[in-house]
């Protein structure tokens, strides 16, 4: 997959953006920015959204150190861009909104892998059911900040990239029915 310099340091922006995101809203409880953008980011830089993320994902490493909590980074933030990837000819907002909460709620039984597998069942679990009404407030936040700002960054990643979103280049790939 060959990167432009242009989307590099596009790329290389946007993820300063989303770490600076995340260490601004770090002292709300599980109210947060990056599953938003995240998703918004996987509409438009598809795959190569894995990038952000890696590096993302090693600067929080460092920001933070690499404890046990960190090797979830490398794969809860991938899941959410597959699911948006999946989902890619989807334009709903409500759509959108849903996915951004339906992660949110499923955020600390993902992070729970690694404790499941360090600490065994107890602490999988204990580490999963403890943060249950930090999950409920993440679900509402993701939602809430998928409501508010998706339209207006949408727009901005419209005329920041010159691309189109993935449910527009899905839908010029389809084959027109001819009847």
């Amino acid at each position: 997959m060959k990167i432009k310099t242009k989307d590099l340091v596009a790329m290389a922006f946007l993820t300063a953006i989303l770490l600076g995101g995340q260490v601004v809203m770090g002292f709300l409880p599980n109210i947060e920015i990056v599953s938003f953008l995240i998703i918004m980011y996987t509409l438009f830089y598809k795959k190569r959204v894995f990038y952000i993320i890696y590096v993302f994902a090693l600067l929080e490493g460092l920001i933070y150190g690499f404890g046990i909590w960190w090797f979830m980074y490398l794969y809860v933030w991938s899941i959410l861009a597959i699911a948006v990837l999946i989902m890619r000819k989807n334009q709903s907002l409500i759509v959108w909104c849903i996915l951004s909460g339906v992660f949110g709620l499923c955020f600390g039984a993902l992070c729970s892998i690694p404790y499941f597998i360090s600490g065994g069942w107890a602490a999988g679990f204990g580490y999963w059911v403890t943060g249950i009404p930090f999950d409920i407030a993440h679900c509402a936040g993701n939602a809430v900040v998928m409501f508010v700002l998706y339209k207006p960054i949408l727009a901005v990643l419209k005329r920041m990239t010159g691309e189109r979103p993935l449910w527009e280049t899905a839908k010029l790939k389809e084959k027109p029915v001819v009847s």
